[in-house]
């Protein structure tokens, strides 16, 4: 191997592994009283179903505080006097009131519980506003590590932006931080200095010139939204917006750069309604036309902030000018544009109840890369792409992570995800069926949060197949499945390893050039050959190792 060569994979392993490393990806066995505070629905959380939030907020950006209140309504499922209300360290919830009175709060670390006065009757809709203040932990190294980012652009003017995938949005506004309720809807009201603007989720309603040399931004969301993909991105923005024709009508979909970018971002962009096209092809109509789609120039690589995705890959195709495929392929495409947008499908609209399914979002927003591909330059080139990124697979831990903890699985969700959807695609060996899977997959769950059981039951009845075994092969195990074979004669000898014990999947060959299914089991199988020794090979496109005796 040339030096060249290592160069690139060290370079390639450099970038994935910062790819791959959103939230908390690293390997942990000790977890403490916070992580179950953080990632289980404790009985302080249980009792109540958000409805609606309103985040009021002061950004100053000289000084890197903000303050404020958010206003949270909540729907009573059952009689309960403590809520629980997360907000991480180092800022501080002041106060909370419901009804104009003042609540006592107990705090321990990040999550915070205030005692009501009122009798919470079941089935009212009632609110308490909490108030907070401080200083947000910063983002050193946005959006891995979680925070706020406090940057300037290259004229000297500020440039802001939240991200918190993983770490949660308490560590910049207090709210009921666990994925499974998600706010009915919600407004966001932030307060900037004048020469700003700020961009948020939604619909921009008003902006608001105050007397102190500020404003204030007004947007409302609509839909159902996941804490996570609330942001703030602050900065000294140009707009310019277009019109897609939709399956559902008229999208708007809007982008908002750095001043000095706008030429450069109209050509560059182009690339959005490319991806919403393809998107909507295989996923059906974008699940958020009342909000909008918004792409928005942030300081750091990007997220799926929901209906305001989050963009700083530099202008470039792939990623930031790379290829993480090894074909070419990935250079088609800019790479930020294409995945954060997939996740307005998977994570924005169908959302993982607990982290530890965080493959849900990763897999298959990977595997729309693939996709978008399929879409523009056919099967084979998604096939190489998508086979491109096995290079890149660790198999270090299972894709499930450790459940009521806030703990993801392995960063394999992304590349191993893909290719094991690949391989799926392979067994229902029907490309329109398959679509129409996929497109079931963001109808029967629109706007709900999901567990790995639903996804996995929906594909198994949705394609007529048994995937109990597949699913318990690539999802929760380490083990990538061997197919051993050997011909002698006339004969080919075949059989699984290397697997859990319900793994029987079928898998296509080909003999001297002929295309076949065979289905091996754990013991060995034996098939007629028409000639002696005759060559096999096998389908690339399924996820496996093979081993000829």
């Amino acid at each position: 191997m040339n030096i060249k060569k290592i160069s690139f994979l060290i370079f390639t392993f450099l970038l994935t592994s910062s790819l791959y490393a959103q939230g908390l990806l690293e390997d942990r066995n000790n977890f403490t009283r916070q992580d179950t505070l953080r990632g289980s629905i404790t009985p302080e959380r249980e009792w109540w179903d958000l409805t609606y939030y309103h985040l009021d907020i002061k950004v100053n950006p000289d000084e890197k505080t903000i303050s404020g209140k958010n206003t949270i309504q909540y729907k009573v499922l059952k009689s309960q006097q403590v809520m629980q209300i997360d907000l991480q360290e180092p800022l501080l919830l002041t106060k909370v009131t419901q009804n104009d009175k003042e609540l006592i709060i107990k705090h321990d670390e990040n999550a915070h519980f205030i005692t009501l006065l009122d009798h919470q009757n079941i089935g009212d809709i009632n609110s308490v506003i909490a108030y907070y203040e401080g200083k947000p932990r910063e983002a050193v190294r946005a959006p891995w590590d979680g925070g706020i980012s406090w940057k300037k652009d290259n004229n000297g003017n500020h440039f802001i932006a939240s991200s918190c995938q993983g770490l949660g949005a308490s560590v910049w506004w207090p709210n009921k931080d666990h994925m499974y309720d998600e706010v009915d809807s919600m407004d966001i009201s932030v307060t900037i200095p004048k020469d700003l603007m700020n961009v948020s989720n939604g619909r921009l309603k008003s902006v608001v010139k105050n007397n102190d040399e500020t404003i204030t931004t007004h947007w409302h969301v609509a839909n159902p939204i996941n804490n996570y993909g609330v942001n703030i991105n602050i900065g000294d923005y140009a707009n310019f917006s277009e019109v897609y024709k939709g399956e559902k009508g008229d999208l708007d979909m809007n982008y908002y750069v750095l001043k000095d970018n706008l030429e450069k971002a109209k050509v560059h962009f182009k690339d959005a309604p490319k991806m919403m096209k393809a998107f909507e092809h295989w996923f059906g109509p974008y699940p958020f036309y009342e909000d909008s789609f918004k792409l928005v120039e942030v300081p750091y690589l990007g997220m799926e902030h929901q209906s305001s995705v989050t963009y700083g890959n530099k202008y470039k195709k792939g990623y930031l000018g790379r290829d993480l495929s090894g074909t070419g392929l990935g250079l088609k495409f800019d790479f930020i544009i294409i995945h954060e947008a997939g996740h307005e499908w998977f994570a924005n609209n169908i959302t993982n109840i607990d982290i530890a399914d965080m493959w849900i979002h990763e897999s298959f927003t990977s595997y729309s890369e693939n996709l978008f591909l399929d879409y523009y330059y056919g099967k084979e080139a998604s096939a190489d792409y998508v086979i491109g990124t096995r290079r890149n697979i660790q198999n270090d831990k299972p894709l499930i992570g450790k459940y009521n903890l806030n703990n993801e699985g392995s960063s394999d969700m992304y590349n191993k995800g893909a290719n094991m959807l690949h391989t799926l695609r392979q067994l229902v060996n029907d490309d329109e069926k398959w679509r129409q899977i996929l497109r079931t997959l963001n109808s029967k769950f629109y706007h709900q949060t999901v567990t790995t059981k639903q996804i996995e039951d929906c594909l198994a009845e949705e394609s007529g197949l048994d995937l109990k075994g597949f699913f318990n092969q690539y999802l929760r195990t380490t083990k990538t499945p061997v197919l051993e074979y050997k011909v002698e004669g006339k004969k080919l000898n075949y059989k699984w390893s290397n697997t859990v014990e319900d793994f029987t999947m079928p898998i296509q060959i080909e003999i001297e050039g002929e295309s076949q299914w065979i289905t091996p089991s754990s013991e060995n199988k034996t098939l007629k050959l028409k000639s002696k020794n005759a060559k096999i090979k096998v389908d690339r496109d399924f996820y496996i190792d093979i081993k000829a005796l």
